[in-house]
């Protein structure tokens, strides 16, 4: 079945889209509940369907229309409420549970949203299983399967997520360190982490002010949070705090700030900590897995430590595979995803910004002398809009302009190129040593894709 079912909704990140349009509409979302049921009702046993979802109005729309078609095929549904990404996956491995949905656009503003799917060992489903989920969304495929009226299922609340969410957080920081004394500011862009990011950092020791920590429906992501890294930079510097924290909106992602007010994205989380774990000899292989788009600087900042990276696509789930295949335990994206594989099956912003937190503590330095380790080179980023998304080679003048300007930088920098996997948009980035040259080179390509396949 699945191989002749053309890939239509799910993308780099499951299915997202506008909420009450298709696929995120109640009659598309009662099928797709279905076909989840039906793919594991295939194994034995009692079936049981974990969902939550982070605090957007539609949340409830979708997680009802989703239970309604999980029980009807017989499977029983527990709902956790809001809850980050991350603690889905948590919940899904230590409840038992078949399969966890996340109900979630991550940064995304309120009106969109999304599906992610997870299986009972906390990962994210393959593609394979994905694909087969695709032709479950289409009409009629499953019209008049449900189970027997006595075998319907039932759908449970467990009212203590985010208390169990919070212990696993607590349990994974070193438990040899406290975080006395220490100042930290939290943004949960009035989203998933609203609860526990504040209530896990709080009951480790620290002293937290929060932001975006009063959801409404709404406001998710709407001027706050890993976007927005100006709100917690600000309550940082005004309260004279140790480090500041700022989540996405399912809190998969955290980017940090120093307390001189700096920015510090995932490559930034990503060199400090390999390197703490390096030189206390617990680094496996010396190596850490990152993708394309992660800043040259990195590199260049592990190997002065004796420390390799692995360079995959764009996408957490491809820097998780790479970790499992080479048993490697951290790795992430300059984004904020960043994987400690030996702790969490996916990117988790809150356990991110703990494991900052403990290389401040052990070393006794503020995060600036921390952070010093990274040097970024100059990075431009455009995202154009595309009515359509061809193979780049075929794009005959867009394919001769990038091939130009990589031999112009050859060495001194580089082009990456590509479609967004979850919008209409390509995504021209361009990295080297001179900030000048990156915006115009960026620039130039980006006009010659707005040229052949702009959006209107």
């Amino acid at each position: 079945m699945g191989g002749t079912i053309e890939r239509k909704f799910f993308g780099t990140d499951g299915i997202r889209g506008v909420a009450g349009k298709t696929p995120l509409d109640p009659e598309s979302l009662v099928r797709l509940g279905k076909g989840i049921a039906k793919h594991f009702l295939s194994h034995s046993g009692k079936h049981r369907i974990l969902i939550g979802k982070d605090t957007r109005l539609s949340g409830y729309m979708i997680e009802t229309s989703l239970a309604a078609g999980i029980t009807s095929m017989g499977a029983d549904v527990w709902l956790v409420g809001p809850l980050p990404t991350p603690g889905v996956a948590y919940l899904t491995r230590s409840m038992r549970a078949d399969a966890g949905i996340v109900i979630s656009a991550s940064h995304n503003p309120f009106e969109d949203n999304g599906i992610k799917i997870i299986g009972r060992d906390g990962f994210k489903l393959g593609d394979d299983v994905e694909l087969e989920l695709e032709g479950y969304l289409a009409p009629g495929v499953l019209d008049g399967k449900m189970a027997e009226s006595s075998e319907i299922g039932k759908a449970a609340r467990i009212n203590d997520a985010v208390g169990r969410y919070t212990v696993f957080l607590k349990g994974a920081f070193p438990r040899e360190l406290k975080l006395d004394g220490l100042r930290v500011g939290i943004d949960a862009a009035n989203g998933a982490g609203y609860v526990v990011a504040p209530q896990t950092f709080s009951e480790l020791g620290a002293d937290v002010t929060s932001r975006g920590v009063s959801p409404n429906g709404k406001n998710i992501n709407a001027g706050f949070g890993s976007l927005y890294p100006e709100v917690v930079r600000k309550l940082v510097l005004e309260a004279s705090l140790n480090l500041g924290v700022a989540l996405d909106g399912d809190a998969d992602r955290c980017i940090v700030v120093d307390e001189k007010g700096q920015v510090h994205d995932g490559d930034a989380i990503l060199a400090l900590c390999a390197i703490d774990l390096k030189e206390r000899g617990l680094l496996r292989d010396s190596r850490v897995v990152t993708t394309v788009m992660s800043n040259i600087g990195l590199e260049k900042a592990l190997q002065a430590h004796g420390i390799s990276v692995t360079r995959t696509q764009v996408g957490d789930r491809y820097v998780l595979e790479e970790l499992l295949k080479k048993n490697l335990q951290l790795g992430g994206e300059q984004s904020g995803h960043t994987i400690f594989s030996d702790h969490q099956s996916t990117g988790d912003g809150v356990l991110s910004a703990l494991m900052v937190s403990a290389v401040m503590v052990r070393s006794g330095k503020p995060l600036s002398e921390l952070a010093k380790c990274f040097t970024r080179f100059p990075q431009k980023l455009i995202n154009v809009a595309v009515s359509r998304k061809p193979p780049l080679e075929s794009l005959g003048a867009v394919h001769k302009i990038i091939t130009q300007k990589e031999r112009e930088l050859a060495g001194t920098g580089r082009v990456l190129v590509r479609y967004s996997g979850t919008e209409n948009k390509a995504r021209v980035m361009v990295e080297c040593e001179d900030e000048a040259l990156c915006i115009k080179h960026a620039s130039e390509i980006a006009e010659a894709i707005q040229r052949a396949i702009g959006a209107v």
